[in-house]
C-alpha cells in the first residue's frame, strides 16, 4: 500500500471512529460549517431534514453506514429514527453496528427485505471484504457478474494486493441471508409514517419499490440508484413511481422522487 492509500486509510477510520463516538467536532461541522453542492441530492436532503423536527427513515442495503452514505451525516446531525437493514454478516458486526451503537433511535437489522419472510441467496466477491467489494454485494447476480468480466474486479483485488482467482466463476460466492417482507419491518420495529426512503441494493431497488408501493406503504421520499437499470427498467420505474403519485428527478447515477404532496423544503 503506498504512502497516499495510507493517508486515506487512516482518514476513513479517523472519521469513522468519530461519528461512531458521536464525536461534537464531527456533528457540529455538519451542524454548522456544511455547506452541500447546489442542485445535489445531498442540498435536498440537507433542506428537508433542517425543515423537519424528526425524520423516520428506512435504508436498505445499508451496508457499513457511512462510505458513500448520502444521508450518513444527517441520521447523526439531525437525530434521524428509523431502521437500517443490511443483510451481509461480516459489514453488520464489524461496521454498521458499532456505528450506531450510540446513535438513539436507529435500529440496525441484519436481513434484507423480500415480498415474504424467510432465506434467499445473496452473492459477493469471494477475495476480498474491503469496502469496495462488499459494496458489489447484491441479489442479481448478473450485475455482480459484469463487474467481474469487466475487469473491475481484477483491478481492484490487484490495487489492494489481493490473490486474484484463476477461474471466473471463483470470484463470487453465494451466501443465504434472512429476510423479512415490508409489513413485517413495520410491525416488528413499530413503523408508522415513512419519511425517507433510501435504496442501495445493486439492481434490485425496483423490487424493493414495488414491495413498499404494493403494501400501501408511501414514503414521503424514496431515494433509489438507477445506474445498474437498462433504458427501459429505468423508465419503467419512472412510470411506476408516477402512477403512484411521486415525481422523480434524477441526479446522475441517483433518483430522487418524492410524493406530490411534499414541497421542496424552504431555501
Amino acid at each position: 500500500m503506498n504512502l497516499k492509500s495510507r493517508i486515506k486509510s487512516f482518514y476513513k477510520r479517523l472519521i469513522f471512529r468519530m461519528s461512531a463516538s458521536n464525536n461534537p467536532l464531527f456533528i457540529n461541522y455538519y451542524r454548522y460549517l456544511y455547506h452541500p453542492a447546489p442542485g445535489t441530492i445531498d442540498e435536498f436532503a440537507d433542506k428537508f431534514s433542517r425543515s423537519r423536527k424528526s425524520v423516520t427513515l428506512v435504508q436498505v442495503g445499508a451496508n457499513d453506514g457511512i462510505n458513500n452514505d448520502p444521508i450518513h451525516k444527517f441520521i447523526k446531525r439531525d437525530s434521524w429514527k428509523g431502521v437500517l437493514l443490511e443483510p451481509q454478516g461480516y459489514v453488520f458486526r464489524e461496521y454498521l453496528v458499532p456505528l450506531y451503537r450510540k446513535t438513539e433511535g436507529i435500529i440496525p437489522v441484519n436481513a434484507a427485505l423480500e415480498w415474504t419472510d424467510g432465506k434467499k441467496p445473496i452473492y459477493r466477491i469471494s477475495a476480498s471484504n474491503s469496502r469496495w467489494a462488499h459494496g458489489l454485494t447484491t441479489f442479481n447476480r448478473s450485475v455482480l457478474e459484469e463487474s467481474v468480466r469487466s475487469g473491475y474486479v481484477t483491478r481492484q483485488l490487484q490495487k489492494e494486493g489481493s490473490p486474484v482467482p484463476e477461474n471466473p466463476e471463483d470470484f463470487i460466492v453465494e451466501e443465504m441471508v434472512e429476510c423479512i417482507s415490508v409489513d413485517t419491518l413495520r410491525k416488528r420495529y413499530n413503523l408508522g409514517k415513512i419519511d425517507w426512503l433510501q435504496i442501495d441494493t445493486e439492481g434490485y431497488d425496483f423490487e424493493i419499490i414495488k414491495m413498499f408501493t404494493q403494501s400501501g406503504t408511501m414514503p414521503e421520499i424514496i431515494v433509489y440508484e438507477n445506474i445498474h437499470f437498462s433504458p427501459g427498467q429505468k423508465n419503467e420505474c419512472t412510470v411506476w413511481l408516477e402512477k403512484h403519485g411521486y415525481r422523480c428527478t434524477d441526479f446522475g447515477p441517483n433518483t430522487l422522487a418524492a410524493l406530490q404532496s411534499v414541497k421542496n423544503p424552504e431555501n
